[in-house]
């Protein structure tokens, strides 16, 4: 399959992020290592999306730190950025109503339709682009058209998702450099996925924590990438389920026969560690978000 026929992916990733870790984004670096060997997807981007404070969770950091903390952890990776939208809305979001923003606001950036996981790859899911805007999926010789897409995406988000957190090290690509050849939007097709570990799966399967109707979109229409922890029985969560039996194809378990340690790190392990005065912290978080902690005097206490 030659660039333009797969499909390209956004991976979206919902979560406390309280904090991020190293293993949330060897999560994102893992999940698009294993969809580009499949030879069927382009991962373009990444989206970190954390979750609003009124979520109630116990020890919850204020989204204000979280997303300065999120924003340092992927302040060098040019595919990976963190969306504010549903930690400035006015109460707490469901994912699936995050994913719907996603693909409306992709809508809107790129004057296209995306497709879902039933829209048949022979389909042009993609149309021209609206009101004579310019393409911006572009062919050079001197960066992935892949990075080029998601640059000017992100350039486009950045004007109008919501006003972004104080640190915005994004990157992008300059309107007046030589991008190449055009391509037309009907030869790609563009999909947003979620992103999620095998704990979140397996709360598919807890009865009333889910609107039915919600999973139906989530697994049903948008569909998920799991990157499973170690030892976890991904098979057997989806078999306990009967909407994750039925969208079984829609899920897409990543796997991998070599156990890594960042799949095992946790928030939860990291707040411990930060707790205890644990020097191991510097395994499970950058040091560019410890600092930001210990500056901030976050996670000292059991309460957060």
């Amino acid at each position: 399959m030659t660039e333009t026929t797969k499909t390209h992916v956004i991976l979206l990733s919902c979560g406390s992020f309280n904090p991020i870790t190293k293993g949330h984004i060897h999560m994102f670096e893992k999940a698009r290592e294993y969809l580009h060997k499949t030879g069927r997807f382009i991962v373009i981007g990444g989206i970190i999306s954390p979750v609003h404070d009124s979520y109630g969770k116990p020890g919850l950091v204020s989204s204000r730190h979280r997303l300065t903390m999120c924003q340092l952890a992927v302040q060098s990776s040019d595919w990976i950025r963190v969306d504010p939208w549903e930690s400035y809305q006015d109460t707490w979001q469901t994912t699936c109503s995050v994913l719907e923003h996603h693909r409306d606001l992709m809508k809107r950036v790129t004057g296209c339709i995306l497709s879902n996981v039933n829209t048949p790859s022979t389909t042009p899911v993609i149309g021209q682009p609206q009101n004579g805007t310019s393409p911006i999926y572009q062919n050079t010789a001197n960066k992935s058209v892949a990075i080029k897409l998601w640059g000017k995406m992100s350039e486009s988000l950045g004007k109008i998702c919501c006003v972004r957190p104080h640190m915005d090290r994004f990157t992008f690509v300059d309107e007046n450099a030589n991008l190449g050849t055009a391509m037309r939007y009907e030869e790609i097709e563009l999909r947003i996925l979620l992103l999620c570990g095998s704990d979140l799966l397996e709360s598919f399967c807890i009865p009333g924590l889910w609107n039915e109707s919600d999973m139906e979109v989530i697994v049903g229409d948008f569909g998920i990438v799991v990157v499973p922890r170690d030892g976890v029985d991904t098979e057997r969560i989806m078999n306990h389920s009967s909407v994750l039996r039925k969208h079984k194809d829609n899920i897409i378990v990543v796997k991998d026969e070599i156990d890594h340690p960042m799949s095992v790190v946790s928030s939860t392990k990291s707040r411990l560690a930060l707790q205890h005065g644990d020097g191991h912290v510097v395994d499970y978080l950058s040091q560019p978000v410890i600092d930001y902690i210990l500056q901030s005097q976050l996670y000292i206490n059991a309460s957060g």
